[in-house]
């Protein structure tokens, strides 16, 4: 923890001088993004500062020990140093999970998407069913959430349902939801009563600033288009709806639920750059030796993490071997249980590493 605490000193000290040259105040583009840089190691530093001088404070009392004084002020000195010994610990924990991407989560912004992997209608309806189970969870937190993009089905689900949603700690509580979610039950169609598996693709992407990710519109191509409802039909009478190509990456979004083309296009915009930090973290985790992934992080998109089993009323996390049977309540939105487990092996494991 000392050397990686230096290399952010050293970091921190950087960035002051860099905000303070010339070149740096004349792009506002790069200003900001040493401000906010320097913002997020400012935390660390500042705890990593507090914790020195408790050492040092812990260190002169115990001198203060083995020295001539009255009983009283050794009392005193005894009383600091039992109290500094409880808060030293407790402060190091902090900067160790700080230092170990604890703060990195506090984004207030997020964008989920939910899609039909296999299982045709089943997967599709399943889709509609998480969706409501992140929205309940949403209401219950006091969070706002919006969609983004829908491509509904004729049967009442969801090809693809793409949405925000924003408020304190929501990356930090739902990165966990993100791999492939399978659900086990009877489709209604199924007059044998039959068990189909189906399966369901959740990712959670962080919604960055502009300022985070700069996109040269020489890099976009847009096209406009009528917007088509769930049997095909068209459901506007004017081009509203848009497809946005980010050439270099050949990553496409198209956003059609707004009437209004530009609505479209700024919704359009916020995927593609959540979607594109996405990317680039996903190559950054790809590179990562397989003993350095964390067995409950959330890189791996392919990684089935979750099975909703509807006979048994069970729910299973497959990443921590944790299962519930209260499928109903979890559906609800009541997921807080699986976040706080998640949460506590996921912390577990940093703790060990650092």
């Amino acid at each position: 923890m000392f050397k990686k605490l230096q290399k952010i000193e050293s970091r921190y000290k950087e960035l002051e001088e860099l905000l303070v040259k010339q070149e740096t105040l004349a792009d506002k583009n790069k200003y900001q993004a040493y401000a906010k840089e320097l913002s997020k190691l400012s935390r660390i530093v500042e705890r990593a500062k507090l914790l020195n001088s408790k050492d040092e404070e812990l260190k002169g009392l115990e001198r203060l020990l083995s020295e001539q004084h009255d009983e009283s002020f050794l009392d005193l000195a005894k009383s600091e140093i039992a109290k500094l010994r409880e808060e030293i610990p407790v402060l190091s924990a902090e900067i160790k999970s700080l230092i170990s991407g604890e703060g990195a989560d506090k984004h207030e912004e997020v964008i989920m998407e939910i899609r039909a992997g296999t299982g045709g209608q089943e997967a599709s309806l399943f889709v509609g069913n998480l969706y409501r189970m992140y929205t309940k969870y949403a209401d219950a937190k006091g969070y706002k959430y919006e969609v983004m993009a829908s491509h509904p089905t004729d049967a009442g689900g969801f090809k693809e349902i793409i949405f925000s949603i924003s408020g304190m700690a929501t990356y930090k509580n739902l990165k966990y939801e993100s791999g492939v979610h399978r659900v086990q039950r009877v489709p209604v169609t199924e007059a044998s009563g039959r068990i189909h598996t189906s399966t369901v693709t959740v990712a959670v992407l962080v919604e960055p600033e502009e300022v985070d990710l700069v996109i040269n519109p020489q890099d976009l191509k847009i096209d406009v288009y009528r917007s088509k409802g769930a049997g095909g039909q068209s459901v506007n009478t004017t081009d509203s709806a848009v497809r946005i190509t980010h050439l270099p990456s050949g990553v496409i979004v198209t956003c059609q639920d707004e009437r209004s083309q530009l609505k479209n296009k700024h919704k359009a915009m916020r995927v593609l750059r959540a979607r594109l930090l996405d990317k680039i973290k996903q190559e950054e985790f790809n590179k990562m030796t397989s003993e350095r992934r964390s067995q409950v992080g959330t890189g791996d998109r392919a990684e089935k993490i979750r099975t909703y089993n509807f006979p048994d009323r069970r729910i299973t996390d497959h990443r921590i071997n944790f299962t519930v049977y209260r499928l109903e309540d979890v559906l609800n939105g009541n997921i807080e249980e699986f976040i706080k487990v998640l949460q506590e092996s996921e912390n577990k494991e940093k703790s060990e590493a650092v």
